[in-house]
């Protein structure tokens, strides 16, 4: 099954939870913070203008984009993966190597 997301959404994979910390201490399910990062697995069509025209999103298929720590509030299982919805608007950034 697959999703296209409507205007401007965008469907993103998050980043696998850090399970251990940088000095090394093994971090249980409950106390790990869910990553801020992902990858965009499927863009909408753009956003809709007041005077008609649909402006393209900035992100791509397969860009590592930033959002906020309490984004994503909508989610979604597809083929027992979840994934986030999220407006182009919560997308604080795309990352580059």
């Amino acid at each position: 099954m697959n999703i296209r997301p409507l205007h401007d959404r965008v469907v993103v994979r998050r980043k696998e939870e850090e399970q251990t910390t940088a000095g090394g201490i093994l971090l249980p399910g409950s106390v790990a913070e869910k990553p801020n990062q992902g990858v965009v697995v499927a863009v909408g069509t753009g956003r809709v203008l007041n005077n008609g025209e649909v402006q393209a999103l900035a992100v791509s298929v397969g860009d590592t984009v930033v959002f906020g720590k309490y984004s994503g509030s909508n989610t979604i299982e597809i083929n027992g993966e979840e994934l986030l919805i999220l407006n182009e608007s919560e997308i604080y950034g795309v990352l580059e190597a």
